[in-house]
């Protein structure tokens, strides 16, 4: 069954104009009516299978963030999952904060890169910045909903280990048929993903998508 994701949000221009804004609006010779036609529009439609992974890409700036969270905003709340979301517990290990047996529990740490015993030992709260971002890849992916969020995919990890998660998404995704919608400015898992849609949002304000197929 094929999800239509729809994403449209519009920045008007509706600021006071202070003496400071008039003056840089002077140098610059921009007028108020300019301003206001000068909103900025992210639309976008993408069709995505079970299966499927979504990777939004394009420079920093660009709207990467706003077409993520409009597509979010659109799926029922009992549908998906945006690892930001996810808390950190300080008063349990975390491989007792992963769903299902034992075996699983580490499968599902393996598929996040948390292979270390010593880190699924300890709390997530005490675990570095990137060892807690795998963590609540761990924890989306051990939940039980079909759609899994994230901004700035793994770009606060070595590439090497954003290869390996990436490669370990794809295989994921495919063999659970659960759908993952991806973003970041970095271009560099795209092999590892195999996405079956890139949106590439441009500076300019347009969107491009490409499939797979």
């Amino acid at each position: 069954m094929t999800t239509t994701l729809t994403a449209e949000k519009k920045f008007d221009w509706n600021l006071d104009v202070t003496e400071k804004a008039a003056d840089c609006m002077r140098a610059f010779g921009i007028t108020i009516q300019r301003l206001k036609n000068n909103r900025i529009i992210h639309k976008c439609n993408v069709e995505l299978s079970p299966g499927d992974i979504c990777y939004i890409t394009g420079p920093s700036g660009s709207g990467k963030s706003v077409l993520l969270r409009e597509f979010y905003n659109f799926l029922d709340s009992n549908e998906k999952i945006n690892i930001d979301d996810i808390p950190l517990p300080n008063d349990k290990t975390c491989i007792d904060c992963i769903e299902g047996g034992f075996l699983q529990r580490l499968r599902t740490l393996s598929y996040a890169g948390l292979t270390d015993v010593f880190c699924v030992l300890n709390s997530p709260a005490t675990l570095s910045d990137g060892q807690k971002y795998r963590y609540k890849i761990a924890k989306a992916l051990a939940g039980g909903k079909q759609f899994i969020f994230a901004d700035e995919f793994c770009s606060n990890l070595d590439r090497v280990t954003a290869a390996v998660i990436g490669h370990n998404l794809r295989k994921f995704a495919t063999k659970t048929g659960k759908i993952f919608i991806l973003a970041s400015a970095h271009d560099d898992l795209l092999a590892d993903l195999l996405p079956e849609a890139i949106v590439i949002k441009h500076l300019a304000g347009e969107t491009e998508i490409i499939y797979k197929n």
